[in-house]
């Protein structure tokens, strides 16, 4: 089994604090800024995605879950579940640019 660095657990706590940023920012009640929301997990993801590509798949669990959760919790929508389609894709564009930069 791989051993979790420094650096791993760094990036899980940046994207628990980013998706419940985002999550909270997306459930306010005046927002409704689809774009921006999108955005922010697609750059977040991105960027977790390209610096630590083996776990791709959990960065964009933990940013796209945590976005989903705050809005399946405060305001009983499944409408963001394609958050976590988003952060997928956001993950793994880092980790194609990654492959393509080394």
């Amino acid at each position: 089994m791989k051993k979790l660095t420094q650096q791993f657990w760094t990036l899980v706590v940046v994207c628990i604090i980013f998706g419940v940023f985002i999550g909270k920012m997306d459930t306010s009640p005046n927002w409704d800024d689809t774009g921006i929301t999108v955005g922010a997990i697609l750059f977040i993801t991105f960027l977790t995605g390209a610096i630590l590509k083996e776990y791709a798949w959990l960065w964009a669990l933990i940013v796209g879950g945590c976005v989903f959760g705050f809005n399946l919790v405060l305001r009983n929508s499944y409408a963001s579940a394609i958050a976590v389609v988003i952060a997928f894709a956001g993950a793994y564009m880092g980790v194609v640019f990654r492959k393509m930069v080394s």
